[in-house]
């Protein structure tokens, strides 16, 4: 059985993701997997737990953009269209930015951008305040399986592989996030 935890104890999880665990934990429609995105092992347990290939890269997700900024390559960004994210966030609204070198490969996958989301989802802001930056955020479940809604979908998905789960709320958003490409505006998924 993993380690449970709550928004009382968000600090151990947030310790758990550090030390290189891979942690469920609520979004804003499903439950998400996530670790430390410059932990490359644990990235690969990650994936090894979904069945999916590295290739297909994670988004990020944070607390405020002060977490995710080193991570776009703002010359490559337009003011405006960098003001028209920023007003989508914090929100269930995932973009795809032009990529600085600060992006592990492994994080990317065979992608030239970097997809980032800024939460307004508070058990997953306060887990990625706790743990102090951005985190790894990909839905929790097999690969083409449903993402997880639920903490005993969790367990017979996953049973005891998991490090740890942060037992919270979903924030009640019917679909996962929507992916834009912040230069195009085209929409990677609905």
């Amino acid at each position: 059985m993993p380690k449970h935890y709550t928004l009382t104890n968000v600090d151990a999880a947030a310790a758990l993701l550090r030390d290189g665990g891979v942690l469920a934990y609520p979004t804003e429609a499903v439950f998400g997997l996530g670790c430390d995105p410059g932990n490359r092992e644990a990235l690969e347990r990650l994936f090894t737990l979904k069945g999916r290939p590295p290739t297909q890269g994670v988004l990020l997700i944070a607390a405020d953009f002060e977490q995710i900024v080193r991570y776009i390559d703002l010359a490559a960004v337009p003011e405006a269209v960098l003001a028209q994210v920023r007003s989508s966030w914090p929100g269930p609204s995932t973009w795809i930015f032009p990529r600085t070198a600060e992006v592990p490969a492994w994080v990317a996958g065979n992608h030239a951008g970097i997809a980032l989301r800024v939460t307004a989802h508070q058990p997953t802001a306060a887990l990625c305040r706790a743990f102090g930056g951005a985190l790894v955020s990909t839905s929790a479940n097999p690969h083409g399986e449903a993402p997880a809604r639920a903490v005993a979908t969790l367990e017979a998905y996953f049973g005891d592989t998991l490090d740890g789960l942060l037992d919270a709320p979903l924030g009640g958003q019917a679909q996962p996030s929507t992916i834009r490409d912040a230069l195009s505006g085209a929409i990677i998924r609905g």
